[in-house]
Parts: structure tokens; sequence; C-alpha cells
């Protein structure tokens, strides 16, 4: 369990906050799972608090009604939030001080190398886990100081008002104007997700898309000159592919599967296509040196058995790896999230410990990634 997946969040620079901002439409839906204080009495009971990192605003919301007072409940430990758009630069200085103040802190996939080789993370107590978020959660999202804690998918998203009978199928159809006609969406400020999708479109299949080797990345920009005359606006904030969609401004654009799956359940005319789906992760951590380290664990294993699971992702929208979670959740829910293995089979995974890595300039591939893009962005 000490290898991580492969994979990176969300590109930096991006409001977190207002990435998962709120997602009122699965919040509205009644969840029957119910926490009582003896459904985890064994393990889980304890005293005193955990503080615990947020992203604040109807994230925290969410997890407050949804797993933070359930684990109250259940376990008699209290949460207290702290709360900032990244976890990272809090939690690098706190380490280096000498004194950390927190519990737990969700973690980039790009940060994480970096951070899991200076120390700063304890082992995961799966010990505390019971046997269906083991047996639901799937061993390369279990790395040894550090847990999946949820993944972003950004897939295509169309308008089934104008495609009603066959709509696009993958990123080819995406670039192809002449039988998709119409004004596409991009997401402006990632560079990854654009390159991934221009790859994909121009015939490399999923298992050859990494690295992103200099040949690669001239051939995804040379494909992104193809479809640039056709995008009309390149989105910034998490909600606006699905608004510009129902405006008729867009016929189709990439999407966040979260906004995406909102809007459906709301009653939006939007489908969204999983093949080739780029997709991202963040990581549960127990930071080293923290007040309350066990009840942290305890907080972690409670956030990761099933009914919990599908309770967080209700009020998220973007699910944590638990599969077992997908039996608790509304029949119409359960069958759009990146977890049903209809759906994961076709996802593009993205290699966080490449693009960590350094270049002989010092930069890393993710920042030369970065700026190449900006410089295009630019022309």
């Amino acid at each position: 369990m000490t290898k991580h997946v492969s994979c990176v969040d969300l590109v930096r620079g991006l409001s977190r906050r207002s990435l998962l901002k709120s997602t009122a439409g699965l919040l509205s839906v009644p969840f029957v799972a119910k926490s009582t204080t003896a459904w985890a009495q064994e393990k889980l009971a304890g005293a005193g608090q955990v503080v615990v990192f947020s992203f604040g605003g109807s994230y925290t919301e969410g997890l407050r009604k949804y797993v933070y007072d359930p684990f109250t409940k259940a376990t008699g430990i209290s949460v207290v939030d702290v709360t900032a758009d990244f976890s990272e630069p809090q939690v690098r200085a706190m380490n280096q001080a000498g004194r950390v103040d927190w519990d737990t802190a969700i973690v980039q996939a790009y940060n994480y190398p970096d951070m899991h080789k200076a120390g700063m993370f304890v082992p995961i107590e799966y010990g505390l886990w019971d046997d269906e978020a083991l047996k639901g959660t799937p061993e390369k999202a279990r790395l040894t100081d550090a847990v999946v804690s949820y993944g972003t998918a950004t897939l295509l998203a169309y308008d089934e008002r104008v495609f009603p009978k066959s709509g696009p199928k993958n990123w080819a159809d995406f670039w192809n104007v002449k039988d998709f006609p119409g004004p596409r969406g991009l997401l402006g400020a990632n560079a990854r997700s654009n390159i991934q999708a221009a790859l994909a479109a121009d015939g490399v299949p999923v298992s050859d898309r990494w690295p992103l080797t200099g040949e690669k990345l001239d051939r995804a920009f040379k494909k992104l000159d193809e479809i640039r005359p056709h995008v009309a606006k390149w989105w910034t904030a998490g909600g606006e592919p699905p608004q510009l969609l129902l405006n008729r401004e867009y016929v189709m654009t990439n999407c966040y599967d979260g906004r995406a799956i909102t809007a459906i359940r709301q009653g939006a005319p939007i489908r969204i296509v999983w093949d080739g789906a780029p997709i991202t992760y963040n990581y549960w951590t127990v930071l080293k040196g923290g007040p309350n380290n066990q009840n942290a664990q305890k907080l972690i294993a409670f956030v990761n058995r099933a009914k919990i699971a599908a309770a967080s992702t209700l009020a998220l929208g973007y699910p944590g790896p638990n599969i077992n979670q997908l039996l608790h959740l509304p029949p119409d829910l359960a069958p759009l999230l990146s977890i049903n293995e209809e759906n994961s089979s076709k996802l593009a995974v993205e290699d966080s410990a490449w693009l960590a890595a350094k270049r002989p300039d010092g930069k890393s591939n993710a920042d030369y990634i970065q700026d190449r893009w900006l410089a295009w962005r630019a022309r």
C-alpha cells in the first residue's frame, strides 16, 4: 500500500471553494442512513476533539451536516473546522515550525509525493476500518499514510436538446465540428485536462497517454489549434459549463462531473460522456505531530464506512473511493458516478508522480506544461 494512485488534483490556481461549491440538488435528497452511538461504539468511541482542514463554504456545511455531526453523535468526539482554499502551504509551514495545530488535511495528489518523503504524515490505521470499508475501497486508494478522499473527473457534457438522438460519444466527436456543429467550451486555466482531451481526439489511447513527452505535447497543441476557433468561451468557475449549456451558449463542453451530475439530477437537459475523461484525486492525511492523531484516525475510518461515504457523496457531489456506498445512494445517482464500474473503466487517471517530477531546469513537469499552456493561450 505504499504506491500512490497515479493521479493529480485540480489545476493550481483554481479556487477549491468555487470548484466544490454548493450541490444543493444533492443536499435536498433524503438520506435514510442514520448513525447511532452504538454503530461506532466498539472501535471509534472516544472523547475530546479533532481539528479538521476543510475548504469552507458549502463544502464544510455539507460535511458538517452529513458526516461530522453524525460522527460526533456516534463517537462523542467533536469536530473543529479550519478552512482555506489549499491545505499544503499551512501544513508545510507548521511542519517546518515544529508546531502542528491541525489533525487532518486533504492534500492534492500533485503535492503528496514530496510531503510524504518529508515525513509529514502518520500511517493510516486501517485496523479501525470496518470490513465493508476495507473490501469496498481499492488497495490502490489506500496508501500507507494517505487514503483517497474523493475523485474529480473532467468529462464531456452536451446539450441533449441539440443532439437528442445521437450525441457525441468521445473526444474525437468533440473535435468533429462538421457532424456535431456548434460552439464549444473548454476550461481556460487547466492545461492538463485539455491536453488529454486533445490527445484522445487525435487517437492516443488512454494506455499511451502518460508520460506527456515533448512529442505528445506538440501533438496535443497542434490538435488544440484545430478546435480553438470553435471555443465560444474559456470557462473558469465550475458552475459555468452547465449554465452555459442551459443558456445555449455551448452545445458541448468539458465539465467537472459533480457539477454536471447535480444539474442532471435537477432536471437539466444535459448528457455526459465518460469515455477518456481525465480524473484526479485528493488524499485524506493524518498530520504528524497533530494534537489529536487518534481522533483523526477514527474520523477517517468513519468517513469511509459505506453509509457515511454515501452521505459525503450526497453532500459534495464527488464520491470517495468506497464502492459499497453505491448500495446506499439514490438509484438515479449511483449510475452517474465515477466509481460506478461502467464509468470507472473508461477513465484516464493522471500520473501525479510524473507531473511532480523535476525537469533539468528545476521546474516540475506540471509547471512546464502549465507554462506552455499559458503561452499558447496568449497567442
